[in-house]
């Protein structure tokens, strides 16, 4: 991490200084002379909708904001929906919705894209988007996330949904923000990765972690166990090289459960994050759209990578806008270690053993 907090000096003249989200982003711009803007009042709704969650994250437990929504109602995934899913859901598209740039947003929480209509501007972004990861835990005061990924659509598609169906390798941006013991935005514009923590006193996100990258190995691998005896034979003797240090030393396991937080220990302190594929859920767990393809782009720009097993997660054409997969990924080290496992992956077709 290069970079402290309050002490960047960029952009606030000489000595010491803070340098916000919105001044980052503008200061990135001028490096396009044909940037218009619209970008950086995108991404003003993404930090607005955010400072809303957090609040309500915050105060938690002193509100009726815990708790299932609606006596249990369940979301298009056969999820049952928590109130705090609901309300960062509201609060991201309410914020969004008034960006002209913006042409329709996807949810997790949706089944289908929300068009948006605009009397001025020609918007050309999609924002793709989990309201909420790992929301499940927030009864039991463990940290949760937003993850974001923005599109620029095609000039011309035959359907909305067309145009959304790109490879991950086609983000314009992706982030996320982790609501733990600080609220932390990191995001990626293709320009390296970059971490802001939201400082109550000012109500910005003040740049702490400036051009992140992964270590080059890590002592720690992250995936639930619980499941190991049903992942395909490759990734359970994957693990069990891991575990009994047949790569140069043992790894420690470390597991929250909540996709945000469990990257963004990796994405500081190095290792490999694995969600495989069960006998049960074949194609995985994970969406592609706003999960996997918004955390393989970070990964990817801070020096790591990511598969779905066999094949670069950035390189997949999607099927479907909640479509699911498997995920693998972390520093170089330990996905180059992973090679011969996804090699065998490859030609046993994803057999369960």
């Amino acid at each position: 991490m290069n970079g402290q907090l309050g002490m960047t000096g960029k952009g606030t003249g000489e000595g010491y200084g803070v340098l916000t989200i919105q001044q980052h982003i503008l200061q990135e711009q001028q490096k396009f002379p044909e940037a218009s803007g619209e970008f950086s009042w995108l991404l003003s709704g993404i930090t607005l909708a955010t400072k809303q969650i957090q609040a309500k994250v915050r105060r938690a437990g002193l509100t009726d904001i815990l708790g299932a929504h609606e006596s249990g109602a369940e979301n298009l995934h056969g999820e049952v929906q928590q109130n705090l899913d609901v309300f960062a859901n509201h609060a991201i598209m309410r914020s969004l919705a008034v960006r002209d740039s913006v042409a329709t947003l996807v949810s997790e929480e949706n089944d289908r894209p929300v068009m948006l209509r605009h009397s001025t501007g020609q918007p050309r972004y999609a924002v793709i988007f989990d309201p909420l990861d790992g929301s499940s835990n927030i009864d039991v005061n463990v940290s949760v996330g937003t993850i974001f990924s923005i599109l620029r659509l095609p000039a011309t598609m035959d359907s909305i949904e067309d145009g959304l169906l790109q490879p991950g390798s086609a983000q314009v941006a992706a982030g996320y923000v982790l609501y733990g013991s600080s609220t932390v935005l990191v995001y990626t514009a293709g320009n390296g990765v970059h971490g802001f923590t939201l400082d109550p006193s000012i109500g910005a996100y003040v740049l702490s972690h400036e051009n992140i990258r992964m270590p080059e190995r890590g002592k720690y691998y992250s995936v639930n166990e619980a499941y190991r005896d049903a992942f395909p034979r490759p990734y359970r003797e994957y693990l069990e090289g891991l575990r009994k240090g047949e790569f140069g030393r043992p790894y420690a396991s470390r597991y929250i459960g909540s996709l945000v937080a469990d990257f963004h220990r990796t994405l500081l302190k190095g290792g490999v994050f694995l969600y495989p594929p069960t006998a049960e859920h074949r194609q995985g767990k994970l969406r592609l759209l706003y999960e996997v393809n918004p955390i393989a782009f970070l990964a990817q720009q801070a020096g790591g990578s990511a598969l779905d097993g066999t094949e670069p997660i950035l390189d997949l054409r999607p099927t479907g806008i909640h479509q699911r997969v498997p995920l693998v990924v972390g520093s170089p080290f330990e996905m180059q270690q992973f090679e011969p496992y996804r090699s065998r992956l490859r030609e046993e077709q994803m057999v369960f053993a």
